[in-house]
């Protein structure tokens, strides 16, 4: 069952590549979001009352909504405007692919979480991995590279909201119902993007089917059911296993753009994605020969 909910995730967590390519004539990406996470809470909201789930303290609230802006708000809105001040998108997930390190790292201090040296190992293919994938895209980039260092400086800091937003969710708020939780988490991005839509002006939406389509499935697909699975997954586990999952979300983009926009892809490409898989699973199968010998020694 647990592989299944990965298997889920990570194919929607994938699609968040597809979404951000198509609503670019349509939509300002922050207000996009903003509407997105207003559905999404609204949808939690009905479900967590229907279901008289047990709401958290007043002094907890807090922690939701700051894990809510770092896990989605901060990350997402980060992402979007490092790519819309000029930084290539290959080079935006390169730099992506660096969480899955930093979580590992952190989690070291903060959550006393020491990963084991096949977990070490396991990191260091995922991101050699998510490097052959991108390759071709950075090598075009090369040359039309326009991004200032401040544009730069806004790609890290959305990885390293969403490293610390993966980090508060094994904190207390673990303890609380994820349907709660999740009320709080997108109220607080609501609050995030909407100060952000207000700040930059946001205002163009063009309405159109693809724009309607890609919001629906970002609303109640990504964040309804994708979102709702990654904190499930942070909490079940270790912090650094779940975020090396994030390893496979490039790879498996780039299939999907080869399927719906007829985005090449090149051997080197499918080579990434086999080492990005070894690195993953690396990370999270714990000794399965071991378990095979178990059940037939049985």
């Amino acid at each position: 069952m647990k592989l299944l909910l990965i298997a889920l995730f990570l194919y929607i967590w994938s699609t968040g590549f597809i979404v951000g390519k198509a609503i670019v004539p349509y939509a300002d990406p922050t207000l996009f979001l903003f509407i997105r996470v207003c559905i999404a809470a609204v949808l939690f909201t009905g479900i967590a009352l229907y279901s008289k789930a047990r709401w958290p303290p007043w002094r907890e609230v807090p922690k939701h909504l700051l894990a809510g802006v770092l896990l989605q708000g901060l990350y997402l809105s980060g992402c979007y405007w490092a790519i819309g001040g000029g930084l290539p998108p290959a080079v935006m997930a390169l730099i992506g692919s660096l969480q899955p390190l930093l979580t590992a790292v952190l989690a070291i201090p903060i959550l006393k979480e020491i990963p084991t040296a096949k977990i070490w190992v396991g990191l260091m293919l995922g991101l050699a991995g998510v490097f052959l994938v991108i390759q071709p895209a950075l090598g075009t980039s090369a040359g039309a590279a326009g991004f200032t260092p401040g544009i730069l400086a806004i790609a890290f800091m959305a990885i390293l909201s969403i490293t610390l937003g993966t980090l508060l969710q094994k904190t207390s708020i673990a303890a609380v119902d994820i349907r709660v939780s999740a009320v709080l988490q997108n109220i607080g991005t609501m609050m995030f993007t909407g100060f952000f839509v207000w700040v930059l002006g946001e205002d163009r939406w063009v309405w159109s089917p693809t724009l309607w389509a890609s919001l629906l499935w970002a609303a109640f697909v990504m964040t309804g059911i994708g979102t709702m699975i990654l904190v499930w997954i942070i909490r079940s586990g270790q912090a650094t296993r779940a975020a090396s999952l994030m390893f496979l979300a490039p790879p498996l983009a780039g299939i999907q753009a080869y399927l719906l926009f007829g985005d090449r892809l090149q051997p080197i490409q499918l080579l990434g994605f086999a080492v990005a898989l070894v690195g993953v699973l690396a990370c999270n199968v714990q000794r399965p020969f071991a378990r095979f010998q178990r059940r037939r020694a049985a």
